[in-house]
């Protein structure tokens, strides 16, 4: 797979991609509590976590920021609706074994890909501008205002996983491009040429390429 960062604007459009990475928490008691969190209040929560990690980046460093990632992009984002429909049609006719491993390196690849991209702070704004109805969920727009003071559109696609929680479905680039339909793009030329066992070793080597210091 092809590096991801190319220039500084390119990260910036793509610190959309690290979306969610963190559960809103808590703070509330009673019968509010057993409320799920607004899908735009996870995003909000999520910002306000990648900010801290971006800010402490390098000295914590690619395998660092990985470490701290990590498990929150397994908490918000939805790995296994997100792999399945990133690999395709041909995602019925893997075993249950070969979907495991699929989804496994897909959120250790998430997560490196942040980890990598991410790794300082400039001055970028992360602002939530809100939330509407939208097919098979919800869509949280938001906008990355630049250290130059451009503005970047990331809308992300929510839904409700079978306990009630919202999560990462889909992430759009400048508001319109589905980040699965160009992973899809990437893992069907894989698939086809190496197959499954293809597309994990290629995951998986961009993992550690990504999480390997420079320092």
């Amino acid at each position: 797979m092809n590096r991801i960062v190319r220039s500084p604007a390119y990260m910036s459009r793509v610190a959309g991609l690290c979306v969610g990475l963190l559960l809103a928490a808590g703070g509330m008691s009673g019968a509010q509590a057993a409320l799920p969190p607004a899908p735009e209040n996870n995003i909000q929560s999520f910002y306000s976590t990648l900010l801290t990690t971006m800010k402490a980046g390098p000295s914590l460093g690619e395998s660092g920021r990985y470490a701290q990632l990590a498990p929150v992009v397994q908490q918000l984002f939805d790995i296994p609706y997100m792999a399945q429909l990133a690999v395709g049609p041909s995602w019925a006719s893997l075993s249950p074994a070969q979907q495991q491993q699929v989804i496994d390196a897909f959120g250790h690849y998430i997560a490196a890909t942040y980890a990598y991209n991410f790794d300082s702070y400039s001055g970028e704004q992360l602002q939530v501008l809100g939330e509407q109805p939208f097919a098979y969920g919800t869509l949280v727009e938001t906008r990355i205002v630049q250290a130059d003071g451009k503005p970047v559109t990331i809308n992300y696609l929510m839904r409700q996983n079978d306990a009630g929680t919202w999560q990462i479905a889909d992430i759009y680039l400048d508001g319109t491009i589905s980040q699965l339909a160009v992973r899809r793009s990437e893992f069907a030329s894989i698939l086809q040429n190496q197959g499954v066992d293809g597309l994990v070793a290629a995951l998986n080597r961009k993992v550690i390429t990504l999480t390997k210091s420079s320092s």
